[in-house]
């Protein structure tokens, strides 16, 4: 008899986990995936030409609400949790609901999901979104060019829209975020590698995708989501941690198997946490990881024309998920107004339109500051109706792209951005030192 599964999940692991590791396994039967976190994504088909021969008439996938029912009506023997940045607490809460209904509750690790590549890959990943991995993909991808290899970044996947068109994507010109319609969310990931000469795959088949990125690439740099870990095995794995958040290194899945996994470790945002937040960081540190090396680093943050903030009324708009299951109560563009002077933090949630309106609701803690929610069209024309309602007398934008290239505004605007610095050594050409044998090594022997 065929173990019957569901996946929980929300558009990515999910994807992964079925396409390495059940998608030709006769022994398994996948009979739905669910979905959270991320909005308008359930209800839909993972299409047979992705789910292979196995299923002809594809996978369905519902709200992650309806999983105690489907675990009942149609005799799930497993559920396996496929996602992240979710609070030890908060697994074992789904755990809970999973066992209760009849079911067992199985998470999936490296060994089996994993895909071994033909080139050094370099993995970035974090214990929280919003910590910086960002800004450490682009130094390690300048790090490497400037050594003269080429890198290729490979970005955890976001596949929102049509998945049959989502397969494989390469993104080397700006022009190419338009060509696949490329959400708010990802075009922040996206074109600050474009901007700097990267090229960026993505997409939803991992294996794919690898083939057709070792073909252009010396080493490839994962470029990591939220606190997932890597789907290529790593020759050198970087985790960030932040001690704006202390202790949550240790409190969140899959996060803290970063922590333990990483063979480098960087404490990012030291200028801006205290001595003792920062202590309580490196404790868990040494605990949990002696062997890693540790950089400590800054995101120093710049703005593009300062004198427009000191004494105005502004809105500042911050990175969506950061500020969601990140649970970050403010980001960049927040310091960067306090310090240059604006008069007032515009208050933009009685302004908040439709799916805006909703994610206040849903995460409290957000403060008089707006995220920069963008998973679909529609959701983009609600976040820019917030913003022209929004009484202000200038736009701070403190997200990884440009919201100016996605949408006109019709009020004077500044973008903050933010780049990693690290502090004294070792650093990540010291680090990087492992990978640049290995190429040396390869080049010697072909």
């Amino acid at each position: 008899m065929k173990t019957r599964v569901i996946i929980m999940g929300a558009a990515g692991r999910d994807f992964h986990n079925f396409n390495s590791f059940f998608r030709s396994r006769e022994e398994y039967e996948v009979v739905a995936f669910t979905a959270t976190q991320i909005p308008n994504i359930e209800g839909r088909v993972y299409p047979p030409q992705l789910s292979g021969p196995l299923y002809p008439g594809g996978i369905p996938i519902f709200s992650e609400e309806e999983l105690p029912r489907l675990i009942k009506e149609k005799g799930i023997h497993q559920v396996v949790f496929a996602y992240s940045d979710v609070s030890h607490q908060e697994v074992m809460h789904k755990a809970s609901t999973v066992v209760a209904s009849g079911a067992d509750f199985k998470l999936l690790g490296p060994s089996a999901t994993c895909l071994k590549a033909k080139v050094p890959v370099v993995s970035v990943c974090a214990v929280r979104t919003g910590v910086g991995k960002s800004q450490t993909t682009r130094k390690v991808c300048d790090i490497i060019k400037n050594r003269g290899y080429r890198v290729v970044a490979v970005r955890h996947p976001m596949p929102y829209g049509d998945l049959t068109k989502q397969v494989c994507q390469r993104f080397a010109e700006h022009s190419d975020l338009d060509r696949y319609q490329c959400t708010i969310e990802e075009r922040e990931e996206y074109a600050p590698h474009i901007e700097r000469k990267t090229i960026v795959y993505a997409g939803i088949d991992y294996q794919v995708i690898l083939e057709e990125a070792q073909k252009e690439a010396d080493v490839i740099l994962w470029d990591g989501g939220n606190n997932d870990f890597p789907f290529y095995t790593s020759d050198l794995q970087i985790v960030l941690v932040d001690p704006l958040r202390p202790g949550h290194e240790v409190r969140y899945y899959p996060g803290e198997a970063n922590l333990k996994m990483a063979d480098c470790i960087i404490i990012n945002k030291m200028d801006s946490a205290t001595p003792m937040d920062i202590e309580e960081v490196k404790s868990n540190i040494t605990i949990n990881n002696s062997r890693a090396t540790v950089i400590e680093a800054t995101s120093p943050i710049s703005c593009d024309d300062p004198a427009l903030v000191r004494g105005k009324r502004v809105l500042v708009i911050e990175d969506g998920p950061t500020l969601t299951h990140g649970e970050m109560g403010y980001g960049a563009g927040v310091v960067m107004s306090k310090n240059l002077g604006a008069a007032e933090l515009v208050d933009p949630r009685p302004y908040a339109k439709g799916s805006i309106r909703e994610v206040f609701r849903k995460f409290p803690h957000i403060g008089p500051l707006l995220p920069a929610m963008g998973y679909s069209d529609h959701q983009i024309q609600e976040l820019k109706e917030t913003i022209e309602e929004t009484p202000c007398d200038l736009v701070v934008i403190g997200t990884p792209i440009d919201l100016r290239k996605v949408m006109e505004l019709s009020r004077p605007s500044v973008r903050i951005t933010y780049e990693l610095q690290e502090i004294g050594k070792p650093d990540l050409e010291e680090v990087l030192t492992k990978i640049f044998t290995k190429l040396r090594e390869r080049r010697s022997t072909t």
